[in-house]
């Protein structure tokens, strides 16, 4: 690391982690007519090579078993392909689209046939395009599948597939420090508390300086807990190994293959060209260390493509072309997303625990907290749901349909 020092010595937010969640914040930040502070955004390590941003599928879904969550996505949706006309209209700025290969749940238990009805209903009074597919439907649209177990399948071809993340994510961070952010690579290695203990007074950087602050924004993804811990609080979030793999089919399929959740949690998708990416993780799923990004080769001979061949046969004979492990920013609460203010610390705010979601949540959750760190409340979603004092109170908001 190259510790780079910030150009003041006082900051109105200073957002701790610079990938996707830091860099939508400060972008929607110098984005919000009324606000006119400063901003400081602390990144520990600027290549972003362990980042959950860098390691993510960069798909996005309405397929959620929550209103909120559905909405949050919509929007996602309508920002990637609307990326021009939201960054001012610069020339520079490319359109982007979504691959919409759509996400294909399927039920093999009358339990998760009655979820995916019930997640049906929310989606559909929420506006999304999610359509209920019988076992007969399903093989006569794709009938590359092995259904003699399936009851139900659940699949949307609107606003559902791939989008480009990093180009949204490098013109997060280009247009942001046009509008004077600062962005430096650095560490948080401690804050300062007030007397009574409710606020953030300052952060202590891994290159010496203390630095005054208005608000502290914790967007540390699979390490939330540890900024957490330097303002005195905690937060269930714990880094979860997540794999992925690329793979070249011998028999590619002769049409488009959906992003398939399969009931035993293996996930795979079309890429192209004969080529697909598929996801999953072992039955034990552990806290793992932040720097444990290794593989196990045992999982995908031993679990991963026997499910995967058995649900999609074409697949028997495939070779992989590349693999790598990354980190989830798992809520070990309710699966959801953690936002806004803490309960008694008032002036430190959560951005974490998307639990795999985080990416297609990027543009709702830094637009929802640019608006309450500029106005005090939400002005478009309300994200109040999200907010700390649900754990505080023990009530949790579950989130049933994560992958």
């Amino acid at each position: 690391m190259t510790l780079q020092s910030p150009n003041h010595a006082t900051y109105d937010v200073i957002i701790v982690g610079g990938a996707m969640m830091g860099a939508s914040t400060a972008w929607f930040l110098t984005d919000t007519p009324d606000f006119n502070g400063r901003v400081l955004v602390v990144e520990r390590d600027m290549t972003y090579q362990t980042a959950s941003t860098t390691h993510t599928n960069s798909c996005m879904r309405q397929q959620f078993s929550t209103d909120l969550n559905v909405r949050i996505s919509q929007f996602a949706a309508d920002f990637v392909k609307n990326l021009r006309s939201y960054m001012g209209g610069d020339d520079r700025v490319p359109d982007l689209s979504i691959h919409n290969f759509g996400y294909m749940y399927l039920a093999d238990t009358a339990a998760g046939a009655n979820d995916l009805r019930a997640s049906h209903a929310v989606q559909r009074a929420a506006g999304a395009a999610t359509q209920l597919m019988t076992r007969e439907e399903i093989s006569v649209a794709y009938p590359f599948y092995n259904l003699d177990d399936i009851l139900l399948g659940s699949i949307n071809l609107v606003d559902e597939g791939y989008w480009d993340g990093s180009t949204v994510f490098d013109w997060w961070r280009r247009s942001a420090k046009a509008r004077d952010a600062e962005f430096i690579e650095n560490e948080v290695v401690a804050m300062t508390l007030n007397k009574s203990g409710d606020r953030v007074q300052s952060v202590t950087l891994k290159s010496g300086q203390e630095i005054a602050c208005g608000q502290v924004v914790n967007a540390s993804g699979p390490r939330a807990i540890e900024t957490a811990k330097m303002a005195g609080v905690g937060v269930p979030v714990e880094p979860r190994k997540r794999f992925t793999w690329v793979f070249s089919a011998e028999k590619p399929l002769d049409r488009e293959l959906p992003l398939t959740i399969d009931p035993s949690g293996v996930h795979v998708r079309e890429i192209g060209g004969g080529t697909y990416q598929c996801g999953g993780h072992a039955d034990y799923d552990p806290t793992v260390a932040y720097d444990d990004f290794t593989m196990d080769h045992n999982l995908w001979q031993d679990h991963i493509w026997p499910l995967l061949a058995q649900r999609i046969p074409q697949f028997e004979a495939i070779k992989v072309t590349s693999e790598w492990a990354g980190h989830y920013a798992y809520n070990t609460f309710d699966h959801n997303a953690i936002v806004g203010p803490h309960s008694r610390v008032r002036n430190f705010l959560f951005l974490n625990g998307f639990s795999g979601h985080g990416l297609q949540q990027s543009p709702a959750m830094g637009r929802g907290l640019a608006e309450f760190i500029t106005y005090g409340r939400y002005k478009t979603l309300d994200l109040s749901p999200f907010h700390f004092d649900r754990i505080d109170l023990d009530q949790p908001l579950i989130e049933r349909a994560v992958i």
